[in-house]
């Protein structure tokens, strides 16, 4: 999973990227501060790798990772090559979702780019450029689709559906908010939409209101308002916090968010909501050898779930050896298991679920 981190200037985005990663990205109070876009890459923390490592004591401990890309800050006019605009967009295209992380604090020490705090214009200042880039693109495929339309009136279906979305488009509204049938989606499989792409708003509040209560922050319930209108996650988050753990110790940390009314830390949380989001899975592989999460998307079936492990196993497959992460832990043993009649003998059809331990048998 590949998460892009953007933001206004001065939001607290690349303070909030290196919380996150210990990636060390500069952060400073100036805009642009972030031009190359920086990568860090995370391990998914998943409590059943650790039971099973306990199990199995394996040679090696390989958990799924996650990776974060600090994006340029943005200013209006990008979609036009202001600022740095077109590289801004094109990182974008490289992410599966969007971290958008937007300043809900104040403080007269940081600067603004815009001069105030007001959530709501920063959420749109990001989105039109997204919004804008977006049109030409949808604006070019409906020329396309016009001369198409000469030779087989079959596009005409393909027109109606270009013509909707770039009204909508041009309406200011991101291509996310669209409902679109399977049928049209499979239209603009070849047209990468930035306002398409998942969002996660990341309302970076103070430490002053984790400790006071959340709900009393009115830029906060700006973004949880715009966020519940277009089907997006909406995470409070503060980047001074996550900056104070990041080098503390799992009981120090635990014992300080559980000061701030606090269960897990801000990165669990980005984790969790991108894989819901995503609509992302781990599987498991366990044994002395290696201890092993896999992330695939829901609906996978065994065979290319296998191909994620190699090649050739997707091409060889034969049939998929599978056991619920809590029946081999209740049983304590793989043998045990199967004596219980618990390991299942699973064939290409078979479509994996959250936590599945498998053994997958091939021939090549």
């Amino acid at each position: 999973m590949k998460l892009g981190m953007v933001g206004l200037p001065n939001v607290g985005k690349s303070t909030l990227f290196n919380a996150l990663t210990n990636a060390g990205a500069e952060s400073a109070n100036y805009p642009f501060c972030t031009i190359e876009p920086n990568v860090g890459i995370v391990s998914v923390p998943d409590e059943r790798l650790d039971k099973l490592a306990e199990m199995y004591n394996p040679k090696k401990f390989t958990p799924a990772t996650l990776e974060f890309v600090d994006i340029a800050g943005l200013v209006k006019g990008a979609s036009k090559g202001e600022g740095l605009g077109n590289k801004f967009l094109s990182n974008i295209r490289e992410v599966d979702a969007i971290v958008h992380v937007v300043r809900c604090f104040e403080d007269t020490n940081i600067i603004h780019v815009d001069g105030n705090i007001n959530p709501k214009r920063d959420i749109e200042t990001i989105d039109l450029e997204l919004i804008f880039s977006d049109a030409e693109i949808i604006e070019r495929k409906v020329e396309r689709t016009k001369k198409l339309i000469k030779g087989d009136k079959k596009y005409a279906i393909d027109l109606a559906f270009l013509e909707k979305l770039l009204e909508h488009l041009n309406n200011g509204k991101p291509a996310r908010s669209f409902e679109m049938t399977e049928e049209e989606k499979e239209i603009l499989k070849d047209v990468p939409l930035l306002s398409m792409k998942p969002v996660i708003y990341a309302a970076n509040l103070s430490d002053k209101d984790f400790s006071n209560g959340i709900e009393d922050n009115k830029y906060y319930n700006q973004v949880k308002e715009i966020a519940e209108a277009e089907g997006s996650a909406v995470l409070p988050i503060c980047a001074q916090i996550e900056a104070e753990i990041s080098d503390m110790n799992d009981e120090d940390k635990q014992m300080f968010l559980e000061d701030l009314g606090l269960e897990i830390s801000g990165l669990n949380r980005i984790i969790k909501t991108g894989y819901s989001l995503l609509g992302l899975i781990s599987f498991l592989t366990a044994g002395e050898p290696e201890v092993r999460a896999w992330t695939i998307t829901k609906g996978t079936k065994a065979p290319q779930a296998a191909g994620k492990i190699h090649t050739d196993f997707e091409k060889g497959f034969i049939r998929a050896e599978v056991v619920a992460f809590d029946d081999l832990i209740e049983c304590g043993t793989m043998t045990a298991a199967k004596e219980k009649g618990l390991v299942r003998s699973e064939g290409k059809e078979y479509v994996m679920k959250d936590g599945d331990i498998v053994l997958f048998r091939f021939n090549v």
